[in-house]
């Protein structure tokens, strides 16, 4: 049980918070007059600092020493996330005019948030805050970075390296401050102080945010579940899932979770997925695995989250071949009672056979009632009436047609989707946004509109049938 603060502790903890708010502050007054080309630039100087191979590996060697999560390869990989952030800002207006619908009478000027809370997750240390980080230059806001304890040495060491390009570069380090002694209570007080939070982390800290008295954008729990059905290639789902669920050994809430397969093809997937380094696991083994990646009361247990398969099989009791990546575990119940239906955070994953679409789209139903509505489903096919019939019953915010789930839902340069590392669930997930976290949620806009011609329909065209019918 976490240590009760006195008063005089609390009171010191917000006097701290107070002090790095106002460095904030005067760091972005420093900044009000720059134009766009010099806020790209820093853009552009902040994505080379972190983005270089020898940084971003360093960084993200760093994170997996100290936290023990995830997995090296699969962590270098996630840099190329900052070419994409960089990409589509450099594409963007962040000032003054930034639309103009002349037929309406209206034009947008954007104007920065404020000083940001940035939360960051364990699990994405080197990458949220140079994501953020780049977000928030281009609006001009000034960023307080609150580290997960478990990895708070990567993040302090990351925003140094932020604060260092922008003193060379001329501008406020303090526009990049980074709480060094990170806890649950500062980051309370951070979010309280602070004009906006982005909370990137798990539903505790993000109904935190929700609850700090200030706008926040928060992420839902994830539980992405993939349909494949009987015109899908299951060679090309296998090698996209292998992809997805071994990015990171799964930590990340996209990473497919669940497999829900039509029946005409669910021997050669499975085959396939064992082709691509699954291992299905026995009936034995399946309940050793439960046992280990649930306690009691089916909360995760945080020593098989993120770990290797090797690893979490072995904790579980048994070995599997080397060569294989990712476990594989048949079921045929869902519900919250029967957690493989659920969030799994790991490079584990459940299969489910369908016989019927109608079937399959039952099952999705019924597998984000047990957890990750708002978030992502995908589905492989090439019938798009199939892919029209998920679109307008599956309770997600974004569907992925045939892409290895968690390489293309935050964005990839392969889809249309905006980059981003917080991924905004909707009101099925408890957000205020359906939409990726990206440059427009760091900015207010000021809406200027001028008179037009009048836009008035006619009554009888309004009301339809019902005009100048029976009154009350």
């Amino acid at each position: 049980m976490a240590k009760q603060l006195t008063e005089e502790q609390i009171q010191e903890q917000k006097q701290y918070i107070q002090g790095l708010v106002e460095r904030a502050r005067t760091a972005m007054c420093v900044i009000r007059d720059y134009d766009q080309t010099q806020v790209d630039r820093l853009c552009q100087a902040i994505g080379w600092a972190l983005a270089n191979e020898k940084t971003f590996t360093r960084l993200a060697d760093m994170s997996i020493d100290e936290s023990g999560l995830g997995d090296r390869v699969t962590r270098y990989g996630k840099r190329f996330k900052i070419y994409g952030i960089l990409r589509d800002v450099l594409r963007q207006k962040s000032m003054g005019i930034i639309e103009e619908i002349p037929e309406k009478g209206l034009v947008k000027y954007a104007k920065p948030v404020g000083v940001i809370a940035s939360l960051v997750p364990v699990t994405n240390a080197a990458l949220t805050e140079v994501g953020t980080g780049i977000f928030a230059i281009k609006a001009k806001n000034a960023t307080i970075f609150a580290p997960h304890p478990a990895a708070k040495n990567t993040t302090i060491e990351t925003v140094r390296i932020m604060r260092e390009v922008l003193r060379r570069e001329g501008a406020p380090e303090d526009l990049f401050i980074c709480i060094e002694k990170p806890s649950i209570p500062m980051a309370n007080a951070l979010m309280s102080a602070c004009d906006l939070t982005i909370a990137t982390g798990g539903p505790a800290m993000v109904k935190a945010a929700y609850s700090s008295g200030k706008p926040a954008y928060g992420v839902g729990a994830g539980n992405a579940t993939m349909l494949i059905d009987e015109t899908a290639d299951p060679a090309g789902a296998a090698r996209n899932t292998r992809i997805s669920k071994t990015a990171d050994n799964g930590s990340g809430c996209s990473s497919d979770g669940n497999l829900v397969v039509d029946a005409s093809i669910y021997d050669e997937f499975l085959s396939k997925l064992q082709e691509e380094g699954g291992y299905l696991v026995s009936d034995e083994e399946k309940v050793l695995l439960q046992d280990v990646m649930w306690d009691a009361e089916r909360h995760r247990t945080s020593p098989t989250i993120a770990r290797a398969a090797a690893k979490i099989a072995e904790l579980a009791g048994f070995s599997i071949p080397d060569g294989k990546k990712f476990l594989i575990v048949k079921e045929d119940k869902i519900g919250k009672e029967h957690p493989f239906s659920s969030e799994k955070l790991s490079p584990v994953l459940a299969i489910f056979k369908y016989s019927g679409f109608e079937e399959g789209l039952d099952m999705i139903d019924r597998i984000y009632k047990v957890g990750g509505r708002g978030h992502s489903v995908g589905i492989y096919s090439y019938d798009d009436d199939h892919i029209d019939r998920l679109a307008r019953m599956a309770p997600v915010s974004r569907i992925m047609v045939r892409q290895p789930q968690s390489k293309a839902n935050s964005g990839s340069f392969t889809n249309g989707m905006a980059m981003t590392s917080s991924m905004g669930c909707g009101i099925w997930g408890g957000n205020i946004t359906n939409e990726n976290v990206t440059l427009k949620h760091y900015l207010q806009t000021t809406w200027v509109s001028r008179p037009i011609l009048e836009d008035r329909p006619p009554d009888s065209e309004l009301f339809g049938e019902f005009y100048n019918t029976k009154t009350y």
